[in-house]
């Protein structure tokens, strides 16, 4: 029997926001809580948790103290959805 291995590629990108939002629902934390613990606005939450506010280094830093998990794991979740969204733009455009 011969196998064969395929690569899983999905065709949906998954912002670091939705670990995020997953943590605060474990927490039963709100937006309001996390942006105090963080020192951010309720607004600047809502856009890192929809991906439109890129994870920084001391964004980053900031989740490692107030979610856990490490600064690095934090920054290589964003450099790979950005990566991934890029692809997907890069991927719309050559259909057109």
């Amino acid at each position: 029997m011969i196998e064969t291995t395929r690569t899983f590629t999905p065709d949906w990108v998954s912002p670091p926001g939705d670990t995020i939002a997953d943590l605060l629902e474990e927490r039963d934390w709100t937006q309001a809580q996390l942006a105090e613990r963080l020192g951010y606005t309720t607004k600047h939450i809502s856009l890192l948790i929809n991906g439109k506010a890129p994870i920084n280094e001391e964004t980053a830093l900031k989740l490692e103290r107030v979610l856990g998990s490490t600064a690095a794991f934090w920054l290589r979740y964003e450099a790979q959805y950005r990566a991934a969204l890029a692809k997907k733009e890069e991927e719309n455009r050559l259909e057109e």
